[in-house]
């Protein structure tokens, strides 16, 4: 075969079937000829050259099974559909982040941080529009058992609920007294409680406003964090630590989780009978005084009277000596844990990462970006929205996303 994009043809020992087989970028790029890696014309995905069309125009896929989603234990054949292929739905982010499924509106709604906007995917037509703007920066977004919108702002430092009737409420924006950092994700209980976390990474210009001048985040004041923004903006200063958060029913909050136990929380989700807590930790946020999170997954175990038991290591998220940093976090109806991968520059582990209740890795998903959130959804809630970078994937599953969007 021959590679478009280079004046050296590929070896033609080197069968489709053996990139298929290969991951990562280094085999691809060491079975290539010199000129070809050297010289790409673009970024070679995780199979193909040329590289792999997702988008809707593109080329389908010759295979029975996408050349995308690899089983690692037999197991993981139980949960991946075979005659579905992953799909670019959209593109056109800064950076994509926390997709919400809406079940009664049938709509997947994402956040485009940067762009301080809210997006909304139409499952009847796929078309997509601005859904929400200014969004606060909002981060992590997810619905409740009655269907009501919960998003994490990063901006206005605080948690918010969308009633049914078009209002707003903030669920929160202190704890004891002190502005919270940047809320990043959330998920409702089944007792009517939320459970959110609150890591600094909004406390940056690209992703919210840094601290006024002294702040953790600015302790120099050379940046005016007032800039662009509306009035009151820019003048809260970092006062906590990296915690998780309950808000019970009656708007009490609690800590549930210090920065001692999980720095720099991110991602969270229950298992589907709500006795387990997963928390991922993510690396050193802005203004980060101490070491920062090291990019793993931990599991607690939640107790009749919502206290946290038993911490373990879930997962240190090492995948062949690859680290596939952890952000976004849902459970399957089995208990089977999927996690975003973000990789950084190691393309072929970018993508989805999912793991076993015992925290087995059995199976991934890799995409041509990396990944920063997911959640199911669809009508029969099989079908996995991933929001990657830029641009928004899904695909078809075997199983179904346990709990609401």
């Amino acid at each position: 075969m021959t590679d478009p994009h280079a004046d050296t043809p590929l070896d033609s020992s080197l069968s489709r079937r053996t990139l298929i087989r290969a991951t990562g970028i280094g085999v691809l790029a060491a079975a290539a000829s010199p000129a070809f890696a050297q010289t790409p014309a673009a970024p070679p995905t995780t199979v193909t050259s040329p590289p792999r069309d997702f988008s809707r125009g593109g080329a389908p896929t010759t295979y029975f099974s996408d050349p995308d989603i690899l089983t690692i234990d037999p197991v993981f054949n139980n949960y991946a559909q075979p005659n579905a292929a992953i799909q670019r739905i959209w593109t056109g982010a800064l950076w994509a982040e926390g997709p919400a499924w809406n079940a009664q509106g049938r709509y997947l709604v994402w956040s485009d941080i940067p762009n301080n906007r809210q997006m909304r995917w139409i499952e009847d037509d796929g078309r997509v529009s601005v859904f929400r703007t200014p969004s606060g920066n909002s981060n992590g977004n997810s619905f409740d058992f009655q269907g009501r919108q919960l998003s994490c702002e990063h901006l206005n430092r605080r948690v918010v609920r969308y009633e049914l009737d078009g209002s707003a409420t903030v669920l929160a924006d202190a704890f004891e007294g002190k502005k919270l950092n940047s809320p990043n994700d959330i998920v409702a209980h089944t007792d009517g409680s939320y459970w959110f976390t609150d890591p600094p990474y909004g406390g940056q210009l690209y992703e919210g406003a840094p601290d006024a001048a002294g702040g953790p985040s600015n302790p120099s004041g050379r940046i005016n964090p007032k800039l662009g923004q509306l009035p009151g903006i820019g003048t809260a200063k970092r006062e906590l630590p990296t915690n998780c958060y309950r808000i019970d029913p009656s708007g009490r909050i609690d800590l549930v989780v210090t920065e001692a136990q999980v720095p720099d929380p991110n991602g969270l989700c229950f298992s589907p009978d709500f006795k387990k807590l997963y928390i991922a930790s993510t690396g050193k946020g802005p203004g980060d005084s101490g070491p920062g999170g090291k990019g793993d997954v931990h599991v607690f175990d939640v107790g009749t009277d919502n206290k946290l038991s038993n911490q373990k290591l879930f997962s240190d998220c090492m995948l062949d000596g690859v680290k596939c940093g952890p952000d976004g976090l849902r459970c399957d109806v089995d208990g089977n844990l999927w996690v975003s991968s973000n990789a950084g520059r190691a393309v072929g582990y970018n993508g989805v990462s999912v793991f076993n209740p015992a925290g087995k890795l059995i199976g991934r998903i890799r995409l041509p970006e990396v990944c920063g959130n997911i959640t199911f959804g669809g009508p029969k809630r099989n079908r996995l929205f991933m929001a990657a970078s830029q641009s928004i994937y899904a695909v078809y599953t075997a199983t179904q996303g346990a709990g609401p969007g």
